[in-house]
């Protein structure tokens, strides 16, 4: 009997560790996701390695905001065709059902950014796992302006324009966008890929301005408050 109460002390225990840990998780997920997307292109292992990554973030996604049974049930709802995109890997096209998928994937994204939003800036004491919230959003908003460029493109497939001379293809795929997504919100560019209709410029401004003011303001404030709280409590 106190073999069996021992054992679910610690499993009780393991499991509130990894809840603790649940932002850094995440963080973990997405940016391999990022790192690992070109390996999609090819075969064997690697490919499904970054099927495996991509589901499972959405799988964490869902877990990370799981604070209340509310939230759980929302967002596993929203997370169904996020989830068969990252399995399937949808080609982008004009047709109502692929619309349909990647607006209800953009809205579990920006669901769960919310969410997250909500939970770490609401903290007075920040931790680092809040921290790392924090760096989920900024992949997540990363990975939800990719839906919105593919949305553009299947409603207008010349919005975007792939220079001949460092792509292979013409028309630009959901790495593509993922590519031109990340190199917008972190400033550094996209070269290849160039925003040509109005939306798709205006929408890259946004992006722009988004990712700077994040790092800027947010992070920057977030990792202040966080420096602070750790320095009164002598760690």
């Amino acid at each position: 009997m106190a073999e069996s109460t021992r054992r679910r002390i610690l499993s009780s225990k393991h499991a509130e560790m990894i809840a603790a840990r649940r932002f850094f998780l995440l963080f973990v997920f997405l940016l391999g996701s990022l790192v690992l997307y070109p390996l999609t292109e090819g075969s064997g292992s690697r490919y499904y390695l970054f099927r495996f990554l991509g589901s499972a973030a959405v799988l964490l996604s869902v877990y990370a905001v799981s604070f209340r049974r509310g939230l759980l049930m929302i967002a596993a709802l929203l997370a169904v065709p996020a989830f068969l995109q990252r399995i399937i890997l949808f080609e982008f096209d004009a047709s109502a059902l692929s619309v349909i998928r990647i607006i209800l994937s953009l809205v579990f994204d920006a669901f769960i950014v919310v969410v997250i939003f909500r939970r770490v800036f609401s903290h007075e004491k920040p931790t680092a796992e809040t921290v790392f919230g924090a760096l989920c959003i900024y992949l997540l908003v990363g990975f939800g302006f990719t839906s919105i460029y593919a949305l553009i493109s299947s409603f207008n497939p010349g919005a975007f324009h792939l220079d001949p001379a460092t792509n292979l293809h013409t028309l630009p795929d959901r790495f593509d966008f993922i590519y031109y997504s990340f190199g917008t919100i972190t400033s550094l560019g996209a070269a290849g890929i160039t925003p040509v209709s109005g939306e798709a410029r205006s929408l890259t401004v946004i992006e722009g301005i988004l990712g700077v003011l994040y790092l800027a303001v947010l992070i920057s404030r977030l990792m202040g408050a966080y420096r602070t709280h750790n320095s009164a409590s002598g760690t």
